[in-house]
C-alpha cells in the first residue's frame, strides 16, 4: 500500500547528499532498481564512511522499518535491490567503526570511564548548554536529537525477541517505562515531541531530517544497524546499556540549560523524566540485562564493548562537530533554523 505524502511529508526526498542518496531517492520514489555499481562504489574505501551522502542514503533506507516513508510501498521494505544496496552501505560503516575502535575488550574496559563524571564537569554539548545556553542552540539540539527521539525506544525494542530469561525480563521492563508504561501521552517519543512544540519547533516526524548532519544521522544509524541484525544482538544490548548509563547526568545538565534559558514546562519535563528514570535503568541494564546475555551466551561480551565503545565515538563525533561549529558562531545544523518565539 502507498500512502500519498502532503507537501510537509514529502521534505524527506527534497536534498539528496550526493550519488548514494541520490540513487535511493531516485528509487524510493520510482520503483526504479539502484544502478548495480552503487553496491560497489558504497563499499569503496574512497567513500567517506562519516559522510551526509551514505548517512542520509542509509538513514532513508532504514526508515522502510519504521514508519515507512511517505509516498512509498510498504512492500520496498523487502526489495532485495535495496536491501543488497543497503548491506553495501553496512559494510562501508562497519569496516570504519572497527577500523576505529579496540577490539576484544571486556564489557568493564568498555563502561568504566562512563561510570564516573568528570571532575572538571565536562559533559560535551548537554555541559556547554547548562553552562553558556542558548534558546537558539538548545533548538538547534533538539532538531539534532529528533531523529532519534520521535523514535525513542524502537530501535532498541529489536532486541526483546533475540533475548531470552533473566535478560529478556529485564529488558522488556526498562522498555515498558519508555513506551509509558500503558500511558500514551507518557510514552518518550511524546515527551520529546511536546518539547519541540515548547521551544517552537514543528514535532513531524523527520520534520527536520533536511537540517540534520551526517554526525547526528550517523548515531541513529548505529541503532538501527544493531536492531535488524541478530548477529550484531550484543552491540545493540551495549548501546542500550552505555545510553542507560549516560543519559542521567546528561538530562540533569539539560534540565539546568532549559530552566536557565526560561523554558516551558513540557522542554523541562522531557530531561527531568530521564534524571529519576534512566538512574534506576542503568543498575537495571548494567547487572540484569548485560549481565543475564553474557551468563547465557558469554562469547558476546567483546560484542557488548564495542556496542558501548561505538556508541561513545558517534557520540564524541557529535560532540566535536557541533562544539566546533558553535564555537565559531555558525550553526550545527546543516541550514540554520527559522526565528523561533521569544
Amino acid at each position: 500500500m502507498t500512502v500519498p505524502p502532503t507537501a510537509a511529508e514529502a521534505a524527506w526526498h527534497t536534498a539528496p547528499r550526493g550519488p548514494l542518496s541520490t540513487a535511493v531517492t531516485t528509487a524510493l520514489l520510482g520503483h526504479d532498481r539502484p544502478p548495480p555499481e552503487l553496491c560497489a562504489q558504497a563499499a569503496d574505501i574512497a567513500t567517506d564512511p562519516w559522510g551526509d551522502d551514505l548517512h542520509l542514503a542509509l538513514y532513508l533506507l532504514y526508515e522502510l522499518h519504521y514508519r515507512g516513508l511517505p509516498g512509498v510501498a510498504d512492500d520496498r521494505e523487502w526489495d532485495p535491490d535495496l536491501l543488497r544496496l543497503r548491506a553495501a552501505l553496512e559494510q562501508r560503516f562497519v569496516t570504519a567503526l572497527e577500523e576505529a575502535l579496540p577490539r576484544d575488550r571486556s564489557v568493564a574496559e568498555a563502561f568504566a570511564p562512563l561510570l564516573t563524571e568528570p571532575a572538571d564537569g565536562a559533559g560535551g554539548i548537554s555541559a556547554h548548554l547548562a553552562d553558556a545556553g542558548t534558546p537558539e542552540r538548545l533548538r538547534e539540539y533538539a532538531v539534532l536529537r529528533s531523529p532519534y527521539h520521535l523514535k525513542e525506544a524502537d530501535p532498541h525494542a529489536w532486541a526483546i525477541p533475540r533475548l531470552t530469561g533473566r535478560a529478556k525480563a529485564a529488558f522488556v521492563a526498562v522498555e515498558y517505562d519508555e513506551f509509558g508504561a500503558g500511558h500514551p501521552e507518557a510514552v518518550h517519543a511524546r515527551l520529546f515531541a511536546d518539547l519541540m512544540v515548547d521551544l517552537g519547533l514543528d514535532p513531524a516526524y523527520n520534520h527536520y531530517l533536511g537540517h540534520v548532519p551526517a554526525p547526528a544521522l550517523a548515531t541513529v544509524n548505529l541503532m538501527s544497524l544493531f536492531g535488524l541484525h541478530r548477529a550484531w544482538r550484543g552491540a545493540l544490548v551495549g548501546h542500550f546499556a552505555c545510553v542507560e548509563t549516560t543519559s542521567s547526568p546528561g538530562s540533569k545538565r539539560m534540565v539546568k540549560a532549559l530552566t536557565s534559558c526560561g523554558a516551558g514546562p513540557a522542554a523541562v519535563r522531557f530531561y527531568a523524566e530521564h534524571v529519576t528514570a534512566d538512574a534506576v535503568h542503568e543498575q537495571v541494564v548494567r547487572h540484569e540485562v548485560v549481565g543475564g546475555l553474557l551468563e547465557e551466551e558469554p562469547h558476546l561480551e567483546p560484542q557488548v564493548a564495542f556496542g558501548c565503545d561505538a556508541t561513545s565515538l558517534l557520540e564524541d563525533r557529535l560532540a566535536a562537530h557541533v562544539l566546533d561549529a558553535w564555537g565559531r558562531g555558525a550553526s550545527a545544523l546543516r541550514a540554520p533554523l527559522p526565528d523561533g518565539p521569544a
